[in-house]
């Protein structure tokens, strides 16, 4: 132990995440936390006091607690409101995107008072059709079909308010990528950023062959089989650094972590979003092949000091997410949980605890996403079997996951493209 104390926002499986590599070198407070993580407390985080803050929510950060707790002299890891707004406004975010220059799927943004505009724009792209909210939805504000009729009711519910309140009165419309999807952090010190040199990717839709509803994601692994290492260099230099300059240009000191989502088309990778945070459940998969003082490592971040890229384990992470029946539109919560401690006792496994509740001694459930059952294994296959092992053991009435998290092949290697390797040298010039 470091001697040092750290307290993480918030009260999901990424917090739990967050709370178990922490306290491999300091003391972890996690608020709210839930009965399933160590160390939570009721208590507010602006009523506490650590060597370090980390705000895991996206709607913390947007909400401004980072600039709260600064403005009291806190080591923060989270950018302010102004970086917030990355993913608090979908379309802020696409604007800073093409001042910078990044690769991105083609769009346009439509208000509630534009309804006939923003149809006539849907009808012309031809499909597939690819509807987002602007602002926060939890993971499930995005509709990507191929049935008009249905996105052109997606455009009615989200512009009038009755999908997703104000969050959707505004509607970005997106040109449909086509590729492989995958998921990238690095970590920003506000001048410059390093990468986490490894790719995650996840499972958004509920049922097994990406088919149902969006949901905040029921499953991922890391490493992507197949990806060339070339690729994470490709990344930083046609997005995550021309985004941290496009940010200084404005203004904004951007301390915390990056999570870029990239389509892996034929004509190089494209940026389909960023989030200010890192993802859940791609945290349970990424966070802990992080090696070394991860406590210090987020210290520097926040420090405006971060002097070098982590170093991160060869070993290969699953984790599937068990939810409640009814998951996403409507769980059922109240169930008995049996079999957590029987998963737990298997080599290589940790189950991180979401959506979970306490009645007397028994945990249960009390949210859509209940548990996220991780193994870590030499290789992606090896995992993948013990997660689903771990996984067997487990059970409550409803309960429901994807059977096909992490069953890939080796792919193809994806192709860089000439002109992102040639502007990744010029940066490296430039430093």
């Amino acid at each position: 132990m470091t001697g040092k104390r750290v307290v993480v926002v918030g009260s999901g499986g990424r917090e739990h995440a967050y709370q178990a590599v922490l306290a491999r070198t300091a003391d972890v407070v996690v608020t709210p936390g839930n009965p399933g993580i160590p160390g939570s407390v009721a208590t507010s985080a602006e009523d506490l006091d650590a060597d370090l803050f980390v705000i895991g929510p996206e709607q913390p950060l947007v909400g401004g607690l980072a600039d709260r707790l600064r403005r009291r002299g806190r080591l923060v890891f989270g950018p302010g409101a102004d970086g917030a707004e990355l993913e608090g406004s979908k379309k802020w975010m696409k604007d800073v995107v093409a001042a910078a220059g990044v690769p991105t799927a083609a769009y346009a943004a439509f208000t509630a008072d534009q309804l006939d505009e923003a149809l006539a724009y849907l009808r012309a792209t031809g499909g597939p059709y690819v509807i987002k909210t602007d602002g926060l939805a939890a993971g499930k504000g995005v509709l990507v079909t191929e049935n008009l009729a249905e996105a052109e009711a997606d455009v009615h519910d989200k512009l009038s308010g009755a999908a997703f309140g104000e969050s959707g009165t505004i509607i970005i419309i997106e040109e449909a990528l086509d590729g492989p999807e995958i998921s990238f952090f690095a970590l920003c010190d506000g001048t410059k950023a390093v990468p986490i040199a490894t790719l995650a990717q996840d499972h958004k839709r509920v049922g097994d062959g990406n088919i149902g509803p969006n949901t905040g994601g029921m499953g991922c692994y890391s490493p992507v089989p197949g990806v060339e290492v070339q690729l994470v260099e490709e990344l930083m230099a046609v997005a995550i650094d021309p985004t941290v300059a496009e940010l200084r240009r404005r203004g904004i000191d951007y301390r915390g972590v990056l999570f870029a989502g990239f389509m892996l088309t034929t004509d190089g990778p494209k940026l389909l979003e960023y989030n200010i945070r890192f993802g859940d459940p791609e945290a349970q998969v990424v966070l802990p092949r992080i090696e070394g003082d991860v406590v210090e490592l987020l210290s520097s971040v926040a420090a405006g000091a971060v002097h070098e890229a982590p170093t991160v384990s060869s070993d290969a992470m699953v984790t599937v997410v068990l939810a409640s029946e009814g998951y996403p539109i409507s769980p059922r919560t109240g169930d008995k949980i049996e079999g957590l401690a029987a998963a737990e006792a298997l080599d290589g496994v940790q189950v991180f605890c979401a959506g979970i509740g306490r009645v007397a001694d028994s945990f249960t459930t009390s949210g859509g996403r209940v548990l996220n059952v991780t193994a870590r294994a030499a290789d992606v296959e090896s995992a993948r079997s013990l997660a689903y092992e771990a996984c067997s053991l487990i059970s409550w009435p409803g309960m429901v996951m994807r059977t096909d998290i992490a069953a890939v092949t080796p792919a193809t290697p994806i192709p860089t493209s000439s002109r992102s390797i040639t502007a990744m040298s010029e940066q490296e010039a430039l430093r």
